[in-house]
C-alpha cells in the first residue's frame, strides 16, 4: 500500500487526491448497495488497485447490464472471495429456510464441489409442488453424477426430459450423456453429447464429448476435438481463458489415459 501511495505521491498531489476521492466514491457505492464490508478494506488499504478491483467486479456489470459483464464480475468476486457466495447462501438459509434459499445453497455448494450436501438440499426442496421442479431436479441429477450415482440420477433427468419434450434443453441433454454414460449405455450416450456440444456456449460440453470418445476408444475423434478446443481456447477472451484450461485439461487427460 505505501509503496502504491509513495508512486502516487511522486506523481504529485492531484493524483494522489483523485486516486483517495475514488476511493471515496467507491466506498459510498458499496454502503449504499449493501455490498460485503470486506470491500471497503480492499478498496482503502489496496489504493489504487482494490479501488479497481471493486469498480470492475460489482460497479462495471451494473452499469453495462450485459451477461458478459456480469460473468465477469462473478469470476472476480469468486478469485478474491471463493467461499463468499456460500457464507451468505447459508445465512440467507438459516434466517429463511425457503426453496428458493435451498436451491441458493445447494447451487452454491456444488460450485465448491461439495456435492452431498448439494444433492440432499436438493432433495430436501424437491419436496410437494416444487417435486418436479425442473431446475431441482437438475441440481439434484448433476449432484448425483459427481457422487458417481448416475443410475439415481437418471430417472430424475428422464422426468426432466419429459417435461422438456417440445424443446430438447441442451443442459439437460449434457447431463444425460454424463449419466448414460456412467450406466454404460454409450450409443445414446454419446447422442446425447452430440445434441449437447452443438448447443451450448463454453467448453464443458466439447471437453466432455473429447473424453467420452477417448473412454470409449475413438482417440482419432478424441484428438480432432481436443485441436478444436485449442483453436477456440486461442481466440477466448482473456478473463475465460483460465476456465477454458481446466476443460482442457480434462480432455487431455482422458485421451493420455486411453
Amino acid at each position: 500500500m505505501f509503496s502504491l501511495l509513495g508512486m502516487l505521491s511522486s506523481l504529485g498531489l492531484p493524483a494522489l487526491g483523485l486516486s483517495l476521492a475514488f476511493a471515496i466514491l467507491l466506498c459510498v457505492h458499496a454502503v449504499r448497495t449493501n455490498q460485503n464490508m470486506y470491500w471497503l478494506w480492499i478498496i482503502l488499504v489496496f489504493q489504487p488497485l482494490g479501488g479497481l478491483v471493486y469498480f470492475f467486479a460489482i460497479v462495471m456489470p451494473d452499469f453495462m447490464g450485459g451477461a458478459r459483464a456480469r460473468r465477469i464480475g462473478v469470476a472476480t468476486q469468486r478469485a478474491l472471495d471463493p467461499n463468499g457466495e456460500y457464507r451468505r447462501a447459508k445465512a440467507a438459509m438459516d434466517e429463511a429456510p425457503t426453496v428458493h434459499n435451498q436451491m441458493r445453497l445447494a447451487e452454491a455448494a456444488a460450485d465448491l464441489g461439495r456435492h452431498a450436501e448439494a444433492e440432499q438440499l436438493y432433495a430436501a426442496a424437491a419436496q410437494g409442488i416444487h417435486a418436479d421442479d425442473p431446475a431441482l431436479l437438475l441440481g439434484r441429477a448433476q449432484a448425483l453424477i459427481e457422487l458417481g450415482r448416475p443410475n439415481e440420477a437418471l430417472p430424475l433427468l428422464d422426468n426432466l426430459a419429459a417435461q422438456q419434450a417440445a424443446a430438447r434443453n441442451a443442459t439437460t441433454a449434457l447431463a444425460q450423456a454424463r449419466a448414460l454414460e456412467g450406466v454404460g449405455r454409450f450409443g445414446e450416450a454419446g447422442s446425447a453429447y452430440e445434441f449437447a456440444v452443438g448447443r451450448l456456449p463454453g467448453l464443458e460440453a466439447l471437453a466432455r464429448y473429447a473424453a467420452f470418445l477417448a473412454h470409449t476408444g475413438r482417440k482419432q475423434e478424441a484428438q480432432d476435438h481436443l485441436a478444436e478446443i485449442d483453436r477456440r481456447l486461442a481466440r477466448s477472451n482473456p478473463q475465460f481463458r483460465r476456465e477454458g484450461r481446466a476443460w482442457r485439461d480434462l480432455a487431455a487427460q482422458a485421451l493420455a489415459k486411453a
